[in-house]
């Protein structure tokens, strides 16, 4: 019998450059209690608690009566890529051409295209640190050379240009740019996104900028880089309708970019997944294209979740919290109860909490960080006080 050793040397070696992904690893280990009926308070799970609003819901339904069921062009329907430049250019002062859009199944999708097309082996990837958990990953598989560049967590992990340009080397081929970021929650400044991509224009260097949670943004300040209109030429914008309409199970997603790169993406879809579900398809034109009150809505409630868990973290002793400017995470620092209780790590809290607390977390290590857990407020204040209550009983108890 083969050996695990003897096994993975036989797989690729593009494959054996990634691993699992952190968050799917807590979700696993949080299903597995749940089986045994574990009561568990949930503040892992990277995506809204609000159900699908019910005129999306309507339209999916229709699209089935209607019998919308065939394969659709690789890149979506007219209709969905008019649909989303038309939706980013009324929010951003965009004007993309649908031969400029392509749709995906989900935005994680959107990204593995780009990095597949723009990144080649030995190319640098500049990425801020935090950083969301797949995309070190994504870079890697490609064949590309992480370069990380830690944000400043005084300053609510708000990333800088002089930051970035510090990183840049000869062998940068693309800047990642996820703003507002998850896990930290933190937002760049219009100012710095705009010198950011103006540096990399001017030195032939691309700009990926993952926008899932761009209308989470609660400074009152939305910008999208891809309103840049004199450096589009090297952008490209990846969107969502995740999390911006409680959509994640749907799967749809999208990038923005130059035509002859979308053509790229397209060859590389065309080869993979082809078209994304012609019934999500059908149902994202009617989210994109009817009344954005439910974006408004799920925002405010954002807001006042946030404001509500920031609140009692920052009540429990050896917790540290800042207040994050969008998404729907909080990332606070734990370090001040390393050492109690044989707790020397984020991870090590984590997975405490989750076995003995049962209260679901993500560790920072996940996100290059070791003094961080992410916390989602994406749930009740009834849920927030729960689990806070526990984490605040655990470590009372060390």
């Amino acid at each position: 019998m083969a050996t695990s050793t003897e096994v993975k040397s036989s797989y690729s070696a593009r494959i054996n450059r990634i691993e699992i992904s952190a968050t799917l690893a807590v979700v696993n280990e949080a299903d597995r209690l749940r089986s045994q009926g574990v009561d568990l308070v949930d503040f892992g799970a990277g995506e809204p608690h609000f159900s699908t609003p019910q005129h999306i819901k309507d339209a999916a339904v229709a699209a089935i009566q209607n019998n919308f069921t065939k394969y659709t062009a690789v890149g979506g329907t007219i209709e969905l890529r008019d649909a989303i430049s038309a939706r980013h250019g009324e929010d951003f002062d965009t004007s993309y051409t649908r031969d400029e859009v392509i749709a995906s199944t989900g935005g994680k999708h959107a990204l593995f295209n780009a990095f597949q097309v723009l990144v080649d082996h030995g190319d640098e990837v500049i990425i801020p640190v935090p950083y969301w958990v797949s995309f070190k990953d994504i870079v890697q598989y490609a064949g590309g050379v992480p370069v990380f560049v830690d944000t400043d967590e005084a300053a609510g992990f708000r990333l800088t240009a002089a930051m970035i340009e510090q990183a840049v080397t000869p062998r940068t081929k693309v800047i990642l740019l996820n703003s507002p970021s998850n896990p930290s929650g933190a937002v760049v400044s219009p100012e710095d996104q705009k010198a950011i991509v103006e540096m990399a224009a001017a030195r032939g260097i691309w700009i990926i900028s993952d926008e899932c949670y761009v209308y989470l943004n609660y400074t009152g300040r939305e910008f999208s880089v891809g309103s840049l209109t004199k450096a589009k030429e090297r952008v490209i914008v990846v969107g969502s309708l995740s999390k911006t309409y409680a959509m994640t199970g749907w799967r749809m997603g999208y990038a923005l970019g130059p035509a002859p790169v979308v053509k790229q993406f397209q060859k590389l879809q065309s080869q993979s997944t082809s078209n994304p579900t012609s019934i999500v398809q059908k149902a994202a034109v009617v989210a994109l294209k009817g009344s954005q009150q439910c974006v408004a809505d799920m925002r405010a409630d954002y807001i006042k979740l946030r404001d509500h868990m920031v609140a009692g973290l920052r009540a429990i002793p050896g917790i540290q919290c800042h207040v994050p400017e969008g998404a729907f995470y909080v990332y606070p620092n734990v370090s001040g109860v390393f050492g109690r209780g044989g707790i020397n790590s984020s991870a090590d809290l984590a997975g405490r909490l989750l076995r003995e607390a049962h209260v679901v977390t993500v560790p920072g290590e996940a996100f290059g960080t070791n003094s961080h857990i992410r916390f989602s407020y994406a749930t009740s204040a009834g849920e927030i006080d729960r689990g806070l209550d526990r984490v605040r009983k655990f470590l009372a108890s060390l």
